[in-house]
């Protein structure tokens, strides 16, 4: 892959939020949100502190460089466990989505016929799976993960894993998030759930990592880093990349990058790089650049 054609994942060396957000997505010099209907997916499977699930500052500072970029409308949209409005309630989201007028969406209160069926496929579901209408008519969606390590089967839960939000938990009479955890392929059907749609933008909080443990809570480490990029595979790439040089646990440390089952997966599906080779690691100033050469001849190294 020639270098115009490789994912650029902008890399910020950073333990401020707000300019973490801002400087990651402008070192990526591209505006995907500029008169579009925004769909924000942020990570708030449970209410734990961050890196258990999106920092407040993280989403308010967003939300604002969403604003600044021209967006038309900013919406919020999750899905949460065991209640998504208990989640944002208990993390006190609603009223400062409020004050940016932002709408949320609440995929818990979605009709039934607003759970659009994907069918199984060449996938490893059993019979297929459902996702948020919204998630699949959004103009342009925005999808903000954490950097963490995964202890019930994901092993990591970044960026691709953060779409396990999208599909429900129970509907149509079907458990899906059952079906999902006790598969001896759980990894591949995370990797599915993102087959189809495609996020517009991803922005990565890696200031608080958990580097072993997670996802709501785990041995936490300063990482100290925000990426961006409109790949996810890349993203996830670069992230596990950052736990490793961290130091993480062994389901980690052990593996080579593009072999995490996650990984290879949405590779295979075509879901963003299939190598290091496709990804192209942007340093957002001079600051970040001693950091990010190392995560990069990690990524490089697999």
């Amino acid at each position: 892959m020639n270098n115009s054609n490789r994912s650029k994942v902008a890399f910020v060396n950073t333990d401020d939020r707000k300019s973490g957000v801002a400087s990651s997505i402008r070192a990526l010099n591209i505006n995907p949100v500029k008169n579009k209907n925004v769909l924000i997916k942020p990570n708030f499977n449970t209410s734990d502190p961050t890196p258990g699930s999106t920092h407040n500052d993280t989403l308010v500072a967003l939300v604002e460089e969403i604003w600044k970029m021209g967006a038309k409308t900013v919406r919020l949209g999750e899905r949460s466990y065991p209640l998504t409005r208990d989640v944002m309630a208990q993390k006190g989201v609603i009223p400062l989505m409020e004050k940016l007028d932002v709408n949320i969406v609440d995929f818990d209160d979605l009709a039934q016929k607003d759970w659009i069926k994907v069918d199984a496929g060449d996938s490893h579901w059993q019979d297929g799976f459902r996702i948020a209408r919204p998630i699949l008519e959004s103009e342009c969606l925005v999808s903000t993960c954490c950097l963490k390590t995964h202890q019930h089967g994901g092993v990591f839960t970044l960026s691709l894993k953060n779409h396990v939000g999208v599909v429900p938990t129970t509907r149509h009479g079907y458990d899906y998030m059952r079906e999902l955890h006790a598969s001896p392929h759980q990894r591949k059907l995370i990797a599915e759930i993102n087959a189809p749609f495609t996020p517009d933008l991803i922005v990565l909080d890696g200031i608080d990592a958990f580097v072993d443990g997670g996802p709501a809570s785990g041995k936490r480490a300063s990482g100290d880093a925000f990426i961006a990029s409109t790949d996810r595979v890349a993203i996830d790439a670069v992230g596990v990349a950052i736990l490793k040089s961290l130091g993480s646990n062994g389901q980690i440390m052990k593996s080579k990058i593009f072999e995490q089952e996650q990984i290879a997966r949405a590779a295979e599906l075509g879901l963003g790089a299939s190598s290091s080779s496709d990804i192209e690691v942007i340093p957002a100033d001079d600051r970040s650049r001693e950091y990010s050469d190392r995560v990069t001849a990690i990524l490089n190294q697999g």
